[in-house]
């Protein structure tokens, strides 16, 4: 009797050199992505150790974290940043690893580049010293960050020794309303299961929702697993994920390419396979969110009030915010806005920033920074014309870059302000040494910046006729 597997399962199988009986397996790695913060100390313990790098072509570096995002062709001012930057140069260069430095047409977040590039396929192992690369799961592929101490090991071996997760499965069916982005169907999952709900699991995405979703809306998904406290997340390729695939740069091409398309189809889960746990939701309840707190999962729909709990960490993080229980952000004033990060920084994201924007202005209160994800996307941009609409609305395009996402570069949110902002963690400082972050959509952010407050975006489009579908399928 064959036994039914999941995605995960097939995938994880297909890469084990070895194991342990009920111990930890050797798991090949077939793509190793770097950038210029984690990276350093794994080369200097492979040099310390007299290791050479094993295989230099599994390996692809970007300069994205600390690198300034105005001014690009200018030297770096950060002392700490240019060092990283000039180290990992280096380090590429020493062990015939290929970089897209900054400038370079390729360059970009390490997560918005490599699948634009078609360096991420389905099936493969990819991951990075970065926990966000999870995003590569919305192709069917394992993708997971590691610390630098397993960069090494990837380095001197392209494999890992780990122990299988178990497997997790996450559905939504139905059809999500108006107004409803990726990034709310995500929020509104982590804030009913919780940030650590999917700790020791995998989890597969599944179900119309996630069926009928772009790439780009599937890596926004992805992207955030890990604020559930999941290893990674997945969706299974279908005929959206090749047609996304087809013709890249670093794609199959040609015979290889439907070759690679027939064993893609093989990789969707098997009817009846177990998962260890199951959850099960219905597009008709999510709404567009923001978050009220200091972790991604105290989310709210956004015509809901911040709800009421006695737990001390919750008041905790009431108090960073400066929020009340019962309280509605309906109206709240805001200075900053940002529209970028891996998690919403691909040309999707801002068509359906600049659709909402067009013809209007920005509010006088409101700092708004839109940050591409990489200069593909900064081109796509440029090149339908969205920079006309920002500019004329009073909008900052600026260079691509992690930017705002981290502080881990001159983007910073003063302390005491608030930021809607569509990255991925609303952590105490993020931002900033005191900065206050609301998460949500671009769409969201896009309203907010205009308004100078947080609105009721769903009122907002249904006024203006705005079908957000048909924004993304026209281009």
């Amino acid at each position: 009797m064959t036994t039914k597997k999941t995605l995960f399962d097939k995938v994880w199988d297909a890469h084990v050199v070895d194991s342990v009986q009920n111990g930890p397996q050797i798991l090949y790695i077939d793509k190793h992505l770097i950038h210029e913060v984690t990276s350093p100390q794994a080369f200097n313990e492979l040099e310390a150790r007299g290791i050479p790098v094993f295989r230099p072509n599994q390996i692809v570096a970007t300069a994205d974290h600390n690198t300034p995002t105005l001014n690009q062709d200018l030297p770096i001012k950060d002392e700490l940043s240019r060092k990283q930057l000039e180290q990992l140069s280096t380090n590429c260069a020493k062990n015939n690893i290929t970089l897209y430095e900054l400038g370079h047409k390729y360059n970009g977040i390490v997560h918005v580049m490599a699948p634009e590039l078609g360096i991420t396929q389905p099936g493969m192992t990819m991951v990075c010293g970065d926990s966000h690369t999870s995003t590569h799961g919305a192709f069917g592929t394992i993708a997971f960050g590691i610390g630098t101490s397993q960069v090494a090991q990837v380095f001197a071996s392209q494999c890992l020794l780990l122990t299988k997760p178990k497997s997790l499965r996450v559905t939504v069916n139905g059809t999500l309303k108006n107004g409803v982005l990726p990034k709310d169907v995500i929020l509104y999952i982590i804030s009913k299961l919780g940030t650590n709900s999917g700790t020791g699991y995998f989890c597969e995405y599944a179900g119309d929702v996630f069926e009928n979703m772009s790439m780009e809306g599937r890596m926004t998904v992805c992207n955030m697993s890990i604020e559930m406290g999941a290893r990674g997340g997945m969706i299974a390729p279908d005929e959206t994920t090749f047609e996304y695939v087809k013709g890249r740069e670093f794609a199959p091409k040609g015979d290889d390419f439907e070759k690679k398309v027939a064993y893609w189809k093989t990789l969707p889960t098997d009817p009846d396979a177990a998962f260890d746990k199951e959850y099960h939701f219905d597009a008709e309840d999510i709404e567009p969110m923001v978050t009220y707190g200091t972790n991604p999962g105290m989310g709210i729909k956004i015509s809901e009030t911040i709800p009421v709990d006695d737990n001390s960490s919750f008041k905790k993080s009431l108090e960073y915010m400066n929020f009340k229980a019962g309280e509605s952000l309906i109206n709240k004033p805001i200075n900053f806005v940002f529209i970028g990060s891996c998690t919403n920084s691909r040309i999707e994201d801002f068509r359906v920033a600049a659709n909402f924007i067009k013809g209007k202005q920005k509010a006088q209160n409101v700092t708004a920074w839109l940050v591409p994800g990489s200069k593909q996307v900064e081109a796509q941009i440029i090149n339908e014309g969205l920079n006309d609409i920002f500019e004329d609305a009073g909008f900052e395009l600026r260079q691509p870059g992690c930017s705002a996402c981290l502080a881990m570069n001159d983007d910073k949110i003063p302390q005491g302000e608030y930021c809607v902002s569509t990255s991925n963690r609303n952590f105490e400082g993020r931002q900033g040494q005191g900065s206050r972050t609301i998460l949500a959509s671009p769409l969201v952010a896009a309203a907010t910046a205009v308004a100078g407050k947080i609105v009721d975006v769903t009122k907002e489009i249904n006024e203006t006729n705005v079908t957000l579908s048909a924004v993304v399928r026209s281009h």
